[in-house]
């Protein structure tokens, strides 16, 4: 994949960020007099820290090519998805259908991305494995707790991977005067994204005051999700040349992403809290799962991906008119 200048400068602003972001961050836990203020500084931190090991791996994958980014969304996907199942008690009877879960359906949604077979990307897992799944469990024999294992069981396969593969499926949109360059686009939606996540935090832990719903996340404040969000849509409007859109076009496309990644983020810690866990897991060193940092993108993918398909993509506006 050619890494042309915005791309360029793309990757390295980020970088400049994570320096100042680490820098600053390290002297404000000096200097900071409370037990409260230390453990916020060494959070930011610890995600400062996931943050570098994730640009790092993404940048690769990005610079491998179309190929090396859908097989590291495939690798999260699948982390992601062994997480939830994880946290979500499963049966000797379930077992063979987790198998073609991970192994079979999993790696093949992700082929058909591969391939450019929108068509199935579409429907394989909420039309056909969904099918599937309570098929191979009920010719194990296992009717305890049925229904909820297997919905489990879907659910996981919807969030961790279908979801999850919306990210990557950017790559294969024909935008309108903006060919060889989805990359950038990718690249953008994820930073947004992550972003968004971080300035929600920052801000409500600096003066976030109202709970939205204290008994599923603590953290999140109505302060900390208007500030951080009216940040977050500015920063992406400020950086509309590297997508399709237009400055108000991004600016739009970012308060959705910020909307509806944080709703995505509820929902998760909704069921972290129905299992009685803080984190999905402990991937990443200091800062959780995998799904700890996907959780917001998981929800805000599809989104994303479907809208600026219908408004962007040269065959679906030749389709229209």
């Amino acid at each position: 994949m050619n890494l042309d200048r915005e791309l360029t400068w793309l990757i390295s602003g980020v970088v400049a960020i994570l320096i100042i972001a680490s820098v600053l961050t390290r002297i404000l836990k000096k200097r900071a007099r409370s037990e409260g203020a230390r453990a916020t500084m060494d959070n930011v931190l610890s995600r400062t820290r996931a943050w570098w090991g994730m640009v790092a791996v993404f940048t690769l994958a990005i610079l491998i090519g179309q190929t090396g980014t859908i097989i590291l969304f495939g690798l999260l996907s699948f982390m992601a998805l062994r997480e939830f199942i994880t946290l979500t008690p499963t049966r000797p009877g379930d077992h063979r259908t987790l198998f073609w879960v991970f192994f079979i359906i999993t790696p093949l949604h992700y082929w058909y991305l591969q391939d450019g077979w929108y068509g199935m990307f579409c429907i394989f897992i909420p039309v056909y494995a969904f099918l599937f799944v309570p098929m191979r469990s009920a010719l194990a024999g296992d009717c305890e707790r049925f229904l909820e294992r297997t919905a489990k069981i879907q659910w996981g396969l919807l969030i961790c991977v279908y979801c999850v593969s919306h990210a990557p499926a950017l790559l294969m949109l024909d935008l309108k005067d903006y060919a060889g360059q989805n990359a950038k686009l990718l690249f953008w939606f994820v930073i947004i994204v992550e972003i968004s996540d971080v300035l929600q935090y920052v801000w409500g832990k600096t003066c976030g005051k109202h709970k939205i719903a204290p008994s599923v996340s603590p953290n999140k404040t109505w302060e900390g999700l208007l500030c951080g969000g009216l940040c977050t849509v500015g920063i992406g409007a400020a950086s509309w040349q590297v997508t399709p859109y237009s400055p108000l076009q991004a600016a739009g496309m970012s308060a959705l992403i910020v909307l509806t990644g944080f709703l995505g983020g509820l929902v998760m810690s909704a069921i972290k809290r129905d299992r009685g866990v803080k984190d999905w897991g402990h991937a990443i060193a200091g800062h959780g799962g995998v799904m700890d940092r996907l959780d917001s993108l998981c929800f805000a993918a599809p989104v994303v991906f479907h809208i600026t398909r219908y408004g962007f993509d040269s065959h679906v506006l030749l389709q229209r008119f």
